[in-house]
């Protein structure tokens, strides 16, 4: 009865452990970007598959890159789909909440970063031109000339 036990307790330590790498987590945060990319995936376990432009400076020559960051969001999950896809019909920029994996299993997706909320934010104002720059409002229309044989005589005259 004692090896019963004991085999028991080992046992739902080992399912407790298994339970918790499979469905917990170890890291959370937020992202923010531009959607440029949505699609359901999987043969038997769908999620939705997406990337994210997070955008930044090259380090070297300050030139902009974009990075990329890959994710996932569970097909459960209809809200933050809506929202990715109106994300992506708007252009708008997107905040995703998400929970980092500890390894990539069959039925959780394609990569370890699982979507939980996404908000979508609204577009920055517009930046302040340069005065220098800005298109200056059209000046009244003078008069046409007068014609020629006027000229001439405007121009005989004394004063």
């Amino acid at each position: 009865m004692r090896k019963w036990v004991i085999l028991g307790i080992f046992l739902l330590i080992i399912f407790g452990v298994f339970y918790y790498l499979t469905f917990g987590y170890y890291s959370e945060g937020k992202r923010g970007g531009f959607v440029i990319k949505l699609s359901k995936r999987g043969f038997v376990f769908k999620t939705f598959e997406g990337v994210l432009n997070v955008g930044g400076l090259f380090e070297g020559g300050g030139t902009l890159s974009a990075n990329q960051w890959e994710f996932s969001v569970d097909d459960d999950n209809k809200e933050a789909v809506s929202r990715l896809e109106e994300g992506i019909k708007t252009g708008r920029r997107v905040s995703l909440t998400y929970e980092e994996k500890f390894f990539i299993l069959p039925w959780n997706g394609d990569s370890k970063y699982f979507i939980t909320k996404v908000e979508l934010l609204d577009n920055p104002a517009q930046p302040q031109q340069n005065p220098m720059y800005q298109q200056q409002p059209q000046q009244q229309q003078l008069p046409p000339p007068p014609p020629v044989e006027q000229q001439r005589l405007d121009s005989t005259a004394t004063f």
